[in-house]
């Protein structure tokens, strides 16, 4: 097998990678660069690549892992796509944030293979095997076998999280790890610990910009203050704690009652005493956009709790200090990561969504990392 890198290595976001073996060629996640534009926005891949992709397979619907789904449907892309029923459903609402009207159009056209995670399916001679990756509802991994050598993809990966189920990845010969949070170590008790901190000594509410899916629902479990969400996100919030399947036994009692005791509230009206999350987490789509400039002009308490690209209206707050920061653990921190690599029984590792010198900084704490790989780059499996 044979790994072409078309983003999200060496950078963080528009995660792409293809796996060749043989004829056959497919791409792990089409992912945007929320941070870039122009050329930086999609994958480094050019039309003539994607006209001899044979098939796409989604890890979830974060906007970079699928938002560029459109793009390379516009661009020569007409093979198959494969992705969980859950990460089907919520697909669109990303592309609506992220996507052209036009690549919106082609993606709700295509046609979507179902995966059901556990269940062995292949593309060509690629065997593939998916497992629960305890990020978001409907997230995977992806192990893909070939001519004798093994390949794990985490996609996004939280190994501990109080909600979500992940699954132990199956040895490989070599291991992509989700390095989201670099050389974070401290523990998701500690950071759950400090935003229920945060939240409590600002009584009269705050703000809390975040996914639609995946964070949104683990803060639900976490928060033990009112919570208050925006109408829209009520449906997708209702489907993700109702599958059981994805969830911790015994999670599910627990965010189906906080969640019908969460206040709805919508522009125009007076920013709640409450923990308000509203969709997305960095301010550049859905209610969080308006939201934000009201919170900004009442100076009204904003925590952010996710990545902030640059340039975004969560970074502009931040730096202005009219917001506060405070990780909450949705990718695995360091020791996790060295944990994951060293169960995987894997030689070389990658580490993708981060940059280059983040990597670097990981190299010395996890064995076998291969550093300096960039979009564009290939390696034999």
């Amino acid at each position: 097998m044979r790994l072409r890198i078309h983003g999200g290595i060496g950078e963080k976001g528009r995660t792409c990678i293809a796996v060749e073996h043989d004829r056959t060629r497919l791409l792990l996640d089409v992912g945007v660069d929320t941070s870039a534009s122009g050329a930086g926005y999609h994958p480094a891949i050019t039309r003539t690549e994607l006209e001899r992709i044979d098939a796409i397979i989604v890890t979830h619907a974060h906007e970079d892992h699928v938002a560029a789904l459109g793009w390379c449907l516009a661009n020569g892309f007409s093979g198959r796509i494969l992705m969980t029923a859950e990460s089907a459903g919520e697909t669109d609402a990303t592309l609506a944030a992220y996507a052209t009207p036009e690549e919106r159009k082609l993606a709700r056209q295509a046609s979507v293979e179902i995966i059901t995670h556990g269940t062995d399916f292949a593309i060509g001679p690629i065997a593939i095997r998916t497992g629960r990756s305890g990020h978001v509802v409907g997230g995977i991994w992806c192990h893909l076998s070939a001519g004798g050598r093994k390949l794990g993809y985490c996609g996004d990966v939280v190994p501990d999280s109080p909600v979500f189920a992940m699954d132990p990845l199956p040895p490989c010969d070599l291991l992509l790890v989700d390095a989201s949070y670099g050389p974070d170590r401290i523990p998701a008790v500690e950071r759950g610990t400090a935003i229920k901190r945060w939240l409590a000594a600002h009584p009269r509410g705050a703000v809390l910009p975040t996914p639609l899916s995946g964070r949104s629902v683990e803060l639900i479990g976490l928060i033990d203050t009112p919570i208050a969400i925006h109408p829209s996100m009520r449906e997708a919030l209702a489907q993700q704690i109702a599958a059981t399947t994805w969830l911790k036994p015994g999670v599910a009692d627990i965010l189906s009652a906080r969640f019908a005791e969460a206040l709805l509230w919508e522009e125009g009206q007076p920013l709640p005493a409450a923990a308000l999350l509203v969709d997305d987490g960095m301010g550049l789509a859905g209610p969080s956009r308006a939201t934000l400039a009201q919170a900004r002009h009442e100076r009204h308490p904003v925590l952010l709790t996710g990545g902030i690209p640059k340039g975004s209206p969560a970074d502009h707050m931040l730096t202005a200090g009219e917001a506060e920061w405070l990780r909450f653990p949705t990718h695995p921190t360091l020791p996790e990561n060295i944990a994951i690599a060293a169960a995987s029984g894997a030689s070389r590792i990658l580490a993708h969504s981060c940059d280059a010198t983040t990597a670097a900084l990981l190299a010395n704490d996890i064995p076998g990392l291969i550093t300096g790989l960039k979009p564009g780059d290939t390696i034999e499996i």
